[in-house]
């Protein structure tokens, strides 16, 4: 299909589109009028005619070294095919962890003067935590928008303040109150692959029930082709900006069975020869230079060679499963770029494909099959990963490879995700294309850059200023640095010459070819309660050092003084002052608001309405569940409230006229605990209630209850805290076979939140 812009005619494929005899009327009358210029009807800006589309692509916690672009070993020929096409940027950071990232990508600013200084999960009083991105920061989409440019925004959004995202809002932080018309995908770190937690535009979604292949990759290219295509029909002389954000290959690492089976046998070698064959391939493509060496793999990961037969099975499974979840994402993605060339689009199209939101994820060292386990502090064992390893990948497990693999991801770089002071963490693979303008195609660029450098680049290339106010709210200035210089230049010297780091404590400043770095208080793997401030500083010189092996602190104390004094002034500047390690002290802390007050009664009735799990009463040992139904006949069956998925939730149903809770906080039987009531319910009304009794706060018992009369009790359970989007009278995310009525009339149900 011809392009649409710069003169161009366009080609109406009939199959396309479905017109009604009144539509195609109106639609020649109106091509039948003569242009008119209004005086009064606010009317969109047109952008100038050549203006080029862009699209934005970011998946998550993908290695520098995780695909085969950048000489890794998991094929990814899309990404592949761009870098011909394009330019690979070998020198490309991040913040080394996900919000913010996407805070910095999205705004141009660093994370924390957008208030994004960690988790948007994770939010606290302090300017630089706050999980709110303000008004004075209008992101790409809102600024592209206002220009004329169609926006939108499919996959992963998680910059919304999780208080934010209820039924009720508010909106104005969700994606299409930051700019985008449309949105496709889920709010939150991370969504199960074959049962995602969706949302379109404000709206809760269900995933087709009855498709038996489903999967959320595959789900989002064909929304976003769908809205290219409308787009390319409706709106043929404006120009795009559309924001791809897979939640690949964030935990769960899942794919279709078909593609695991391609990797079978691939990774039995582990992750040491791997790791040495991919600085081999990467020097062979030049992405590295010939003398860097390979970070040792951080403290506390094992030797391949040290583990037994049977952990090399556990473990190679898993990097087949994480190799097919990246594989697959980028067979996806490649539909896109498919449709851009059928629509004559392509060639001006600039698109920037950022492979990783942060360093591959290193947060469970062994792996795990169900990552909810670790929020119950539950620790899984070999024997718990074999016993699901035939199910990894598929929508029974929720899980995470070996953080050794991670380690190869992110070769030949040391650490990874979480840990912003050094290279692992920071560094991902960058390609840009844009046929049109760009000509040093398979070229490769080694200038420092940052994720804040690609809003002021996307403005640049499509001929803009950023504004200086929006809706009134004086913008704050953009901290990036375009790198369009870079294109015709290989060589030009690097614009953006300093940058501060932080994450969680861990810190580092860059500076000239020079970083500064906090030694990490503790792996990714535990939880970090070091105080940052007493942290050790090592020092690198980067520009001979490209691995950062070469600690050089004790040989040049002036130059990490300096360094030193640098991070204080920008930490002071940007709002990263205080210092906080401590993730899951944030995670439980009291310092933000909340979507729902403890100490309440909250009452809900039968709907389709979604909850979120921070719009829903927490599991606790106060927590009473008071359900009030009225049954039509002895045989009623089906669900009353349920919450969650198959690996962390609960549900109170009918079946067979009998009440039932099933509660399985983990997934596991050794903490399921299923209470059922004897007897079938007569006809009329009932109360079901589902209290834990007095016992200990870390050992509680349930007791079900109907009518006042007590009908089952539980062994103590020793874990809480079920989550997962609650539905009150439907069954929750992973039960396919749509709603069902449960043959009772609910009529309230009365959670008391204590």
């Amino acid at each position: 299909m011809p392009g649409r812009r710069g003169g161009r005619t366009r080609a109406i494929v009939g199959s396309l589109m479905a017109v009604t005899a009144l539509n195609a009327c109106v639609g020649s009358a109106v091509a039948a009028s003569a242009p008119h210029a209004f005086r009064y009807i606010p009317v969109r800006p047109n952008p100038a005619p050549g203006t080029p589309n862009v699209l934005l692509i970011m998946t998550d916690d993908v290695g520098f070294s995780a695909s085969s672009t950048f000489g890794g070993a998991i094929p990814t020929p899309t990404f592949d095919a761009l870098a011909r096409h394009g330019l690979r940027y070998t020198q490309f950071h991040t913040t080394a962890m996900c919000s913010p990232t996407r805070a910095a990508l999205l705004t141009g600013r660093n994370h924390h003067s957008v208030g994004m200084g960690s988790l948007a999960d994770l939010a606290f009083d302090e300017p630089g935590y706050t999980a709110v991105i303000p008004d004075s920061a209008a992101t790409i989409g809102r600024v592209l928008r206002d220009q004329g440019f169609d926006t939108a925004f499919f996959g992963k959004n998680h910059n919304t303040p999780n208080w934010e995202l209820g039924p009720l809002g508010p909106f104005n932080h969700q994606p299409n109150g930051l700019g985008f018309n449309y949105f496709y995908g889920f709010n939150a770190a991370a969504t199960d692959q074959i049962n995602p937690d969706l949302t379109e535009n404000l709206n809760p979604v269900r995933r087709d029930p009855k498709d038996p292949d489903y999967f959320l990759d595959h789900d989002l290219a064909d929304h976003m082709i769908k809205w290219l295509r409308m787009q390319h029909t409706l709106q043929p002389d404006r120009p795009f900006f559309a924001y791809l954000a897979t939640g690949t290959m964030h935990m769960p690492q899942q794919a279709p069975a078909a593609w695991i089976d391609r990797f079978k046998g691939q990774f039995d070698e582990g992750w040491d020869v791997l790791r040495a064959q991919v600085l081999e391939r990467q020097k062979k493509l030049g992405i590295v230079p010939a003398d860097t060496k390979l970070a040792p793999l951080p403290p506390g990961l094992p030797a391949w060679s040290s583990l037994s037969p049977a952990q090399k099975h556990i473990y190679a499974r898993m990097m087949e499963v994480a190799a097919a979840t990246l594989a697959y994402a980028d067979n996806q993605i490649g539909r896109v770029i498919a449709q851009l060339k059928e629509a004559g689009e392509l060639d001006n199209t600039l698109i920037i494909f950022i492979q990783g939101d942060n360093g591959a994820s290193m947060e469970r060292k062994i792996g795990t099959v169900n990552e909810l386990l670790a929020f119950h502090d539950i620790k899984e064992t070999d024997a718990d990963l074999a016993a699901k390893l035939p199910l990894h990948g598929g929508e029974h497990t929720e899980g995470q490879y070996h953080a050794a693999w991670a380690s190869a991801m992110n070769a030949p770089l040391p650490w990874g995700k979480q840990i912003a002071s050094h290279l692992g963490g920071l560094r991902d693979g960058m390609v840009m294309s844009w046929p049109r303008r760009i000509k040093d195609m398979g070229g490769i660029r080694t200038q420092f850059s940052h994720v804040i450098d690609i809003a002021p680049t996307i403005y640049e290339a499509v001929g803009i200023k950023p504004p200086t106010a929006v809706d009134g709210v004086k913008q704050q200035p953009i901290d990036g640095t375009s790198m369009v210089y870079t294109w015709n230049n290989a060589s030009a010297p690097s614009r953006h010459r300093e940058q501060y780091f932080e994450m969680m404590g861990n810190r580092a400043y860059y500076k000239d070819g020079w970083i500064a770095s906090t030694t990490p208080g503790a792996p990714p793997w535990e939880n970090n309660t070091t105080d940052p401030l007493k942290a050790h500083w090592e020092l690198y010189d980067l520009s001979h050092d490209w691995s950062q092996t070469n600690n050089l602190a004790a040989r040049y104390p002036q130059k990490l003084h300096e360094l030193q004094h640098d991070f204080d002034a920008a930490a002071k500047r940007y709002h990263v002052y205080p210092l906080t390690a401590d993730f899951y002290g944030r995670l439980a802390g009291g310092d933000r608001p909340t979507a729902m007050t403890p100490g309440k009664d909250y009452l809900y009735y039968s709907g389709d309405i979604r909850y979120t799990a921070a719009t829903w009463p927490a599991v606790n040992a106060k927590w009473v569940l008071d359900a009030n139904i009225v049954t039509a006949s002895p045989d009623a069956d089906g669900p009353i409230v349920s919450v969650g998925n198959a690996l962390s939730g609960y549900t109170l149903s009918l079946i067979g006229g009998r009440p039932v809770f099933d509660y399985h906080p983990t997934g596991r039987t050794q903490e399921t605990r299923v209470l059922r009531g004897l007897e079938q319910l007569a006809p009329g009304p009932h109360a079901i209630i589902v209290s834990f009794t007095a016992q200990d706060s870390k050992t509680p018992r349930l007791e079900l209850s109907v009518d006042g009369t007590s009908v089952a009790l539980s062994d103590p359970t020793v874990a809480m805290n079920a989550s997962g989007p609650a539905y009150v009278g439907r069954p929750a995310l992973d039960d396919r076979t749509g709603p069902r009525a449960c043959g009772c009339d609910i009529k309230s149900g009365k959670i008391s939140y204590k």
